[in-house]
């Protein structure tokens, strides 16, 4: 029950003010086609490196949080989902907007992310403990395959191939290798005299996540989106209220469906939704009105995507294994103010970690409040054409990678980056998987070597790093989660050709 005592941290008037503005400003983000809440959260970054390492998670994670949630309004109104985490909610929101019940999809959504929002941070709040401390077991050898573990759950999980996806967090490990080696003092692979202190992580971010959005965005040209933003009508929250009250089975099947895919690493908001949507379906006694506008749809796929957000986090803090893109973002955020998550984290920096979780907990709630007085002017910023938006997002990428050294050396790695990811992904890579192996390469590097010295002067490398009840079952994920996505790979090819031989 320590979190109480760090409630009042949360309501100092600038912690407040920067909840405020985050969730307000998130939810305006998050109605925005193509800006996701990964890139929002990158591109926020920049403007906490002078603000202390709590205040900065407090803005990241309430940004997070109302992207997330923010996406359903351009979800219901143009059916186009804000984040890949609102595409089950355009399945039924979009058509009941159409039916001239757009206010009430907008206050449904609202409310079932709030319930599901709280029940996953509570989750995060009384969990989060219980694994730090039995995290205290890991030494060197486990944190070196935990760091690998991250890079291959999320590069399996995260990409459309297997393969792609770990040669995308190998990328990332390579990434991370530039500069002077932390031991030895040797030069590696600086090819020009910005990279002479490594790859900064926040122009990274930036360009990995933004400067592809923004290119794609500008090939897009001056083409009208052809979206017709739905007028939001008058209706009563209380009857969305006791809307919601009587759909108990969507509430409970999303926000418990989304709080345990929130603590898998990697799987994402996107499945989450997805998949509470398919089994309210399956369990409900009104099968045949989804997909035509009802209730239940929307009710249990925004109690998913924001009942993951909280659990998402529970690996990060305690194994430093982000639970999905966003997550490994937040933990750039946490690097860049010198706060390493895991074992220690709630007892060197409890008032870090148990005010950013209270935070949270707070955000829900404004999210909820704010999301109805935002969601108009949300759905006409998500008409702004897109060449406008890219040069806006442009603009803040150039100045977010600028300020953080003062050094236009960030900048020319930012574009570089952004641009390679951007032909990375015509072919089928993701940035996810990347920016995890950039983050977690020093800390799989320092480990090894750490564990190595140690290694050297006991038991030997091979049996220290392969033996052991920890080690062996850390490897075994790491094994099953690639033999896992690679089965679920093959499955999806057979079904896709199996569909195509029919038609």
């Amino acid at each position: 029950m320590d979190f109480i005592f760090y409630f009042g941290d949360v309501f100092s008037p600038l912690s407040f003010l920067l909840l405020l503005g985050g969730t307000i400003g998130g939810l305006i983000l998050g109605a925005t086609p193509g800006l996701s809440p990964t890139m929002a959260v990158a591109l926020l970054i920049p403007f906490t490196f002078h603000l202390e390492a709590v205040q900065g998670l407090i803005l990241l994670g309430a940004a997070y949080t109302s992207t997330v949630a923010g996406g359903a309004v351009s979800a219901i109104l143009l059916k186009i989902p804000g984040a890949p985490a609102n595409i089950a909610t355009t399945l039924d929101g979009h058509q009941m907007a159409k039916q001239g019940k757009g206010a009430k999809a907008l206050q449904l959504s609202f409310l079932a992310s709030a319930v599901g929002g709280i029940f996953g941070v509570l989750l995060l709040i009384f969990l989060t403990p219980m694994l730090a401390e039995w995290a205290l077991a890991f030494g060197p050898s486990h944190l070196f395959w935990l760091a690998i573990l991250g890079v291959t759950v999320i590069g399996s999980l995260d990409s459309a191939s297997v393969v792609k996806g770990l040669l995308s967090g190998c990328i990332g490990l390579w990434l991370a290798t530039i500069g002077f080696d932390d031991i030895m003092g040797a030069q590696r692979f600086i090819f020009h005299p910005s990279l002479g202190g490594g790859i900064n992580i926040i122009a990274a971010l930036i360009g990995l996540f933004a400067i592809p959005q923004v290119l794609t965005m500008f090939a897009k040209g001056r083409r009208a989106t052809g979206a017709e933003v739905i007028e939001v009508q008058k209706h009563s929250v209380l009857d969305a209220t006791k809307e919601l009250i009587r759909r108990p089975l969507a509430l409970g099947i999303g926000t418990i469906t989304g709080s345990i895919i929130g603590l898998i690493p990697g799987v994402g908001g996107q499945i989450a939704g997805l998949v509470a949507y398919d089994q309210t379906k399956k369990f409900s006694s009104e099968k045949e009105k989804f997909g035509k506008g009802h209730s239940e749809g929307v009710i249990a796929a925004e109690a998913a995507n924001n009942a993951m957000v909280g659990p998402s986090l529970v690996p990060l803090l305690t194994l430093s294994i982000p639970g999905s893109p966003t997550a490994a973002v937040l933990l750039g955020g946490l690097l860049i103010h010198g706060i390493f998550p895991g074992s220690d984290l709630f007892d060197n920096h409890p008032d870090v970690a148990w005010t950013f979780i209270n935070s949270m907990l707070v955000g829900q709630v404004l999210m909820c409040l704010f999301g109805l007085y935002v969601a108009g002017l949300a759905a006409r910023v998500a008409q702004v054409p897109q060449s406008v938006m890219a040069a806006i997002v442009l603009a803040l990428s150039v100045f977010g990678a600028y300020s953080v050294q003062s050094s236009m050396g960030d900048v020319y790695v930012m574009a570089c980056l952004g641009i390679g990811m951007y032909f990375l992904e015509r072919f089928g890579f993701s940035a996810a998987p990347l920016v995890l192996g950039l983050i977690l390469g020093p800390i799989a590097e320092s480990n090894f070597i750490q564990g190595g010295m140690i290694a050297d002067a006991t038991v030997g490398r091979a049996s220290y790093f392969l033996s052991g009840g920890l080690n062996i079952f850390l490897i075994a994920v790491v094994v099953a989660s690639i033999a896992y996505s690679a089965w679920m790979e093959l499955r999806s090819r057979r079904y896709t050709t199996k569909e195509e031989a029919q038609a």
